[in-house]
């Protein structure tokens, strides 16, 4: 496995924006079958306010250990706002993409996770990439921003009061959420075109409440876009891989039923690899 650091850069990004990429060797000798691997693109969250490791690099493992190359994307957080963050991930997929013989990824299993805040904007680039706004400000064209599938870990997606987060919008949209909060809104912008989806949630989520995702789980069936839901009955909010690996300095952090949620994750991946190329509405 080789570790590099990319800069990522569109108009409004932060300095320190970057690409933790982790890539794994792929011999060229042909004794082994796999010549090229997918890639697991990692949102983690934060509020928006700053990209957590817990659900950065402890996720990038897992999915190596898996066969996955994996890239950690450190996008702005505030007080860059909106587009900057999904254009930037868009930046990240279309550098994939063009260096892709290079680090042997198969350009048709390229995703996207996120969690929370980082689920938010995972999700927002499935539902924005094939906009006319990305492809010319990233000067390239839709079919190269395209990814196979979405993994939404306790999203933001509503800015309904009654169950958004609001630090999350604050920091995203600043002084234009009065006028931007709808559009931000996720379930409200989900359309046939969006990559199916597996997302997973706890009921007793305090700080995103559960029905971040139910909402966008009915928005996606509602136009037909597979989905895999999966809500566990206990666990906080923020809880990664929900194992010791990502246990906090109080104790928290760790919830032995929510840890199944990667192998869930896991299986949905293989079948999304395994997939023939979905039909084109």
């Amino acid at each position: 496995m080789r570790y590099e650091e990319i800069a990522v850069s569109v108009e409004g990004s932060a300095k320190d924006t970057k690409m933790q990429m982790y890539l794994l060797d792929t011999p060229r000798d042909k004794n082994l079958k796999i010549q090229k691997r997918p890639m697991v693109l990692i949102c983690p969250g934060g509020g928006y306010e700053k990209t957590s490791f817990r659900e950065g690099e402890p996720l990038a493992m897992h999915f190596l250990s898996r066969g996955y190359h994996s890239c950690v994307l450190r996008y702005s957080v505030a007080p860059c706002r909106f587009p900057v963050q999904v254009l930037e991930v868009g930046a990240a997929v279309k550098q994939i993409r063009e260096h892709a013989r290079e680090w042997n990824v198969d350009e048709e299993r390229i995703f996207v996770q996120g969690s929370s805040a980082g689920g938010h904007l995972a999700a927002s680039y499935g539902i924005f990439w094939n906009q006319e706004f990305m492809a010319s400000k990233l000067k390239t064209d839709s079919d190269q921003l395209k990814v196979r599938g979405l993994l939404l870990s306790y999203p933001v997606i509503t800015a309904d009061p009654r169950y958004q987060h609001l630090g999350s919008f604050e920091n995203l949209l600043g002084e234009k959420r009065s006028i931007c909060e709808d559009a931000m809104s996720l379930e409200r912008q989900v359309t046939h075109a969006m990559p199916p989806c597996f997302i997973w949630h706890t009921a007793k989520d305090g700080t995103v409440p559960v029905e971040n995702s139910l909402l966008m789980a009915m928005a996606l069936r509602r136009v037909k876009v597979p989905v895999e839901l999966h809500i566990f009955p206990e666990g906080e909010h923020g809880l990664s891989l929900a194992s010791p690996l990502v246990e906090r300095m109080d104790g928290s952090g760790i919830q032995k039923e929510c840890a199944q949620w990667i192998h869930l994750a896991d299986a949905w991946l293989d079948s999304q690899c395994g997939q023939e190329e979905a039909e084109v509405f």
